[in-house]
């Protein structure tokens, strides 16, 4: 959490910790004895990947349990399965796992609590509180009136207990068809507040569920179940976003009629928006399905499988969340400022390594054997080792040999012909510093058929080596290389946001995504040799190209792909 200086007499200083208004609550709560421990809890359901605005849900309700000394459970809402699978149930798992939220040795599942909830159903009405109803769906929407006008009561409305329990006993027993037969609460049709016009608690659907089976061919409706399954776990703050707030109410009763000893409180928070990203599961379906992203963990989606694919850290992801903060107001967040949290997670962090994206072959002609050349290739290509920090921000990283030769790659965008003014890369009579090594100046360079540069030559000065204390002649430019002796070619894959930002994410004639076709660019890179010996997931520096993650899916030993994780420039500003 975090803290704020007061400042109060010049003897002394004071640190008080500022608290969001569901600790304060919490506090409260503890304070009057309402509780005597915190338990919350993250009730995914299973019908999709998670994303970005679930990790805020993750982390703060872990982090409430863990701040508290409490409890936090991993719980799956599974109670609609016409869009569950297992698929999701691993996908979300893994993803709870990797952000480290602890949730202990159990899983816990909604569906497990079928038979509970159908007997606090009975219950329910048993009270004369809830009854079955025979209105189509059609027919509901018409009884249920507007914001304006109230709703009308159900014809069934009155039916007697014994006749209620009956066909809802039936309807367990698999005697009515999809749709034929609902249970609804009866709380008021005439209530301002939609939800509690005799919501639904109970549909039949027969099919089978994913953790059940063909065991249950009636299932409890969310804002049924949800309030039933705190109880049951002995949650005592279940904490959701804003979109539940109108729901509160009904979750009261149902909390109220199902005679929870401990009865659970809810509280709502703003959830987190990031502008120009697709979060929802019907857009990424369908953008899986085309084939358009490479599945739910794509590194172009903000789902929290794919930013671990491109390379981003659960740290990086609690940091940015801290960032947008706790509270009440619905607002949207930066993209930059996760790309923020993520270049100040990793730039301590990640060895600096050279890798050339967009190569051209840069020949030095007078290095020769005998120079500073100290060894030779199979070949009789000279070269030598050169001393390089892998990151000077962190000198407790080390340091690397990098092989230095007399063919070298360097990005393309390093030469120009005819330069602009203030351009201090290389030029014809130029001269630039190579990094770790020496000062060279550009000769000549050649064309193919197609006028594109192909080769530049140029000559070294070996009394320039980086580190040997050289005090003559200054340059500008400094360009990284890598050893066309030593060099691993690998896939590159640099990233845009999958929407056109200047359009926006949905089309408003007809709510299609706004694409951009250039949010994925696949490039042959060189690297120095000690890269094309790495791990899933490592992470590196490429100098002045960003930050790059070796990717899980399709890299092979020896043969790594690359996700750019971010670029080096940040256009996000720390408030």
């Amino acid at each position: 959490m975090s803290t704020e200086d007061i400042k109060t007499t010049p003897e002394t200083e004071e640190v008080r910790e500022s608290r969001n208004f569901i600790e304060m609550a919490i506090d409260k709560d503890l304070a009057e004895g309402v509780y005597d421990h915190v338990h919350t809890r993250f009730p995914p359901e299973p019908n999709g990947y998670l994303h970005i605005g679930h990790a805020k849900s993750i982390l703060l309700n872990s982090g409430l349990a863990k701040e508290y000394g409490g409890t936090f459970n991993l719980r799956f809402d599974d109670t609609n399965p016409t869009k569950e699978k297992s698929e999701f149930v691993d996908s979300i798992i893994e993803d709870v796992t990797w952000l480290g939220a602890d949730y202990g040795d159990t899983i816990y599942y909604a569906s497990d609590y079928f038979e509970q909830m159908y007997e606090i159903a009975v219950k329910i009405i048993r009270k004369g509180h809830a009854y079955v109803s025979d209105l189509t769906a059609e027919e509901m929407r018409e009884y249920r009136g507007t914001l304006t006008e109230p709703g009308k009561n159900d014809p069934n409305r009155e039916r007697s207990v014994e006749e209620n329990l009956d066909l809802f006993r039936r309807m367990r027993e698999g005697e009515f068809a999809d749709g034929e037969k609902t249970l609804r609460a009866k709380i008021d049709m005439a209530s301002s507040n939609i939800n509690m016009r005799d919501p639904i608690l109970y549909r039949v659907a027969h099919l089978s569920h994913q953790h059940t089976g063909d065991q249950w061919c009636i299932y409890p409706m969310y804002d049924f179940a949800h309030p039933i399954e705190d109880g049951i776990e002995g949650i005592t703050h279940s904490i959701c976003t804003l979109e539940f707030e109108d729901h509160r109410p009904l979750y009261d009763w149902v909390v109220k009629e199902a005679e929870f000893e401990v009865p659970p409180r809810q509280i709502e928070f703003a959830k987190l928006y990031l502008n120009n990203v697709v979060t929802g599961k019907r857009y990424i379906k369908k953008l899986v399905e085309q084939n358009i992203v490479d599945g739910w963990d794509d590194p172009r989606l903000v789902s929290i499988s794919g930013l671990r694919r491109r390379g981003f850290t659960p740290g990086s992801i609690k940091k940015f969340v801290d960032m947008a903060g706790i509270s009440k107001s619905q607002s949207t967040n930066d993209y930059a400022a996760l790309e923020y949290c993520i270049r100040e997670d990793l730039k301590p962090a990640c060895s600096r390594m050279l890798a050339v994206l967009d190569p051209i072959k840069l020949v030095i002609d007078n290095y020769e054997e005998g120079g500073t050349a100290t060894h030779k290739t199979e070949d009789g290509t000279p070269y030598e080792y050169l001393e390089a920090p892998n990151n000077l921000e962190n000198p407790d990283l080390g340091s690397r040999q990098v092989v230095f030769s007399k063919e070298l790659y360097i990005e393309r965008e390093d030469f120009m012909e005819e330069p602009p003014k203030k351009y201090y890369r290389l030029f014809p009579g130029n001269e630039v510093r190579l990094m770790y090594a020496y000062f060279v100046k550009c000769t000549s360079f050649e064309k193919d058929e197609n006028g594109n540069i192909t080769v530049v030559h140029c000559t070294y000065d070996p009394e320039t080596k980086s580190g040997s204390g050289f005090e003559g002649r200054k340059v500008k430019g400094t360009i990284h290389w890598v050893s066309a002796a030593d060099a691993g070619k690998v896939k590159v894959r640099l990233y845009e946001n999958i929407i056109d930002e200047e359009k926006g994410v949905y089309n408003e004639e007809d709510g299609s995504l706004n694409l951009n076709p250039n949010s994925l660019t696949v490039c042959d890179a060189y690297v120095e040799s000690a890269l094309m010996n790495v791990k899933a997931f490592d992470r590196f520096q490429f100098v002045r190209n960003g930050f790059f993650c070796v990717d899980y899916k399709d890299s092979k030993q020896g043969a790594p792909v690359f996700n750019r994780i971010v670029s080096l420039k940040s256009s996000f500003k720390v408030k």
